[in-house]
């Protein structure tokens, strides 16, 4: 019989590949479709009776399963098929580059409000923040960046980029219990970004400034220029608490770094007060403004 053949050519597809496909074939057929691979294994076709057919974009699902542990691959493959078959009708297809280009953003979100790490696209500006990766106002998925000519990275730079084109914040001066601060604000959730170009809008001392992230769209600075960084340091983390926004922390901005200055609002015998454990670096500059 003919697979008996010696000259038969083996396949040269690699096994993840054939065993992905197999599992994308059983979900697909377990949702009611039918359906057939390209033949360079970049997309999936779909059908369903008379529902017309669904292209499913693979690229971007191959490598995002290269990178994951295989009992992860059901849920990974099932997300993505559900989200193609939701998006029909959608006219933007986040799987191409040329289209999301202008779209591109960037969200600073709290780590702990993002469900799974995984399943988005960003990089940790720190400890307990993180900045995504985003098309119009949704995040960017690992397989939909994985369907693009450029790494993650570059695409962060592009919707960077996008982000100091498409918005001037506005600035105001404000107090908080008699500690003067500068408020910007934006129309979009991308104004913790512009802290790369802060000193477009207002004079950076050499030492940085203290930042607070409120919300998505509202950034308050202090200029850290004397020991009236300290008292600062409690108006900030008071106001930020009581927002309850996006962070209730205060943070150092210097030399292109976001450091968190740790610092826990404490009840002891009746009283409120701050207990702050400033970074070794921050600490050093007080100590020598102290001087």
């Amino acid at each position: 019989m003919a697979w008996f053949r010696g000259d038969r050519k083996p396949s040269r597809r690699a096994v993840e590949d054939i065993d992905l496909d197999s599992l994308l074939a059983l979900v697909a057929e377990s949702h009611g479709y039918a359906c057939s691979f390209a033949a360079d294994g970049g997309s999936l076709s779909l059908t369903a009776g008379a529902g017309g057919e669904i292209l499913v974009r693979l690229t971007g699902l191959r490598r995002e399963a290269g990178r994951r542990a295989r009992e992860d691959w059901p849920t990974l493959v099932s997300e993505h098929l559900a989200h193609a078959v939701a998006s029909v009708g959608d006219v933007l297809d986040a799987c191409d580059l040329d289209q999301v280009r202008p779209l591109l953003r960037t969200r600073v979100e709290a780590v702990d409000e993002v469900a799974d790490l995984t399943r988005v696209v960003g990089r940790h500006l720190n400890g307990d923040l993180v900045e995504l990766l985003t098309v119009g106002a949704r995040p960017v998925r690992p397989e939909e960046a994985g369907c693009w000519p450029v790494p993650s990275g570059q695409a962060l730079e592009m919707a960077v980029s996008n982000v100091r084109r498409g918005e001037r914040l506005s600035v105001e001066a404000i107090q908080l219990s008699g500690t003067p601060v500068s408020r910007l604000t934006g129309r979009g959730p991308s104004t913790a970004t512009h802290l790369r170009w802060l000193a477009d809008y207002l004079p950076v001392p050499a030492d940085g400034v203290l930042a607070v992230l409120p919300d998505p769209y509202t950034l308050l600075v202090y200029p850290v220029t004397g020991l009236g960084a300290v008292r600062a340091i409690e108006r900030l983390r008071v106001h930020a608490a009581r927002t309850g926004g996006l962070s209730p922390q205060v943070y150092w901005w210097h030399e292109g770094r976001l450091r968190l200055i740790k610092s826990d609002i404490v009840l002891q015998d009746g009283q409120t007060r701050l207990v702050v454990a400033p970074p070794p670096e921050f600490a050093r500059v007080l100590a020598r403004l102290a001087v």
